[in-house]
């Protein structure tokens, strides 16, 4: 379901589905890639519960859904994780987590051996509060979007403190509780503003360049944007999540597609429905579009929130909660759901 004036995507196919441990994702935040396109899908696993700890893990996998291998879990020590928020992977093939309530950063390997740690909680340069998106820039430092300090922090890839830009505000380089980020070819970054309903693009060094987007539910406008992401044509896409959509902006921040989801069964999905296929007939018996009687879409942001997140959780093939996207070499895109513990691809069309 999707609406495009100049879109050239169309849905792929869907990775993943529920899964506890092992095959599968369970409430995933995040993924990054390798040099090989190897998909490194962050779950964050919802309620700190104790039996939910082997849950919080990360998932290696390929976009054709070969599981690799799962590291990780849920814990204080060294190489656990507690409220994963981002991942990003250094040119060496590490990989790096940022946690909100372990106000650190972690870093394993390729094969997820647990390598250090580092990160201080406070408003000092250096410190963060509730680290948020991380990405790489074209130097191999580590931008971090320092949440609740309403900041971007750059650090060398051993946690030396290297500058920052940013305070609380509207205005132009002000935020309020950023979360997603992303660079582009030509190093310039751009941020989800979560709370101002907008994009922010800047330099390398931190100008200010633009600003795309206001509140609101139609076209190009935002509500609650957590991820973003840009193509090597200078596309960006914004994962909007308060209105359970994604939407791809132009290089000039105009409108030109928006996003509904139209996922299908993975192929984990159906290798799991062959020996249980009882489940399976169940499925089929289902009604998965039905139609929907909700009170109807007015202009109050609250009423229509409730009905978008309503309507995601009722029809299977929509986005829920739609926390990130990224895009590979190839220009695919990856819309990372939360909700429905899955990741729908969609690629160029021919």
């Amino acid at each position: 379901m999707s609406t495009s004036t100049q879109g050239t995507l169309e849905y792929s196919h869907t990775v993943g589905f529920y899964g506890l441990i092992g095959r599968g994702f369970n409430n995933p935040v995040d993924l990054a890639f390798d040099r090989d396109g190897v998909l490194y899908v962050l779950n964050r696993a919802g309620a700190d519960t104790e039996v939910r700890m082997y849950y919080k893990r990360v998932t290696v996998c390929t976009v054709d859904q070969v599981f690799l291998s799962e590291f990780s879990s849920g814990g204080t020590g060294d190489g656990q994780i507690m409220w994963p928020s981002s991942i990003a992977i250094d040119r060496d093939g590490n990989v790096y987590i940022s946690d909100e309530a372990l106000q650190r950063i972690s870093i394993f390997d390729k094969k997820g051996t647990f390598l250090g740690k580092w990160g201080t909680k406070g408003t000092g340069a250096g410190e963060f509060d509730r680290p948020a998106g991380l990405v790489f820039d074209k130097d191999d430092n580590l931008l971090l979007v320092d949440g609740l300090n309403n900041r971007i922090q750059r650090f060398t890839k051993d946690g030396r403190h290297l500058g920052s830009w940013g305070r609380a505000g509207t205005g132009d380089g002000e935020f309020n509780t950023p979360w997603g980020i992303a660079v582009d070819l030509t190093g310039n970054v751009y941020v989800a503003d979560w709370r101002n309903d907008r994009i922010q693009k800047f330099d390398e060094d931190g100008h200010h360049l633009g600003s795309f987007g206001t509140s609101g539910q139609g076209d190009g406008e935002l509500r609650r944007p957590s991820g973003v992401a840009v193509d090597q044509e200078g596309n960006i896409f914004v994962a909007d999540w308060g209105n359970e959509r994604v939407q791809m902006l132009g290089p000039d921040g105009s409108f030109r597609a928006r996003y509904r989801g139209e996922s299908g069964l993975s192929k984990w999905s159906e290798e799991y429905y062959v020996p249980n296929r009882d489940e399976f007939e169940e499925r089929e018996k289902a009604d998965l579009e039905p139609e929907l009687d909700l009170f109807p879409p007015s202009t109050s942001l609250g009423q229509m929130d409730d009905y978008l997140r309503d309507e995601s959780a009722s029809i299977e093939k929509l986005f829920w909660g739609p926390v990130a996207v990224k895009v590979d070499s190839q220009g695919r895109l990856y819309v990372v759901e939360t909700c429905r513990h899955r990741i729908q691809v969609y690629s160029k069309g021919h």
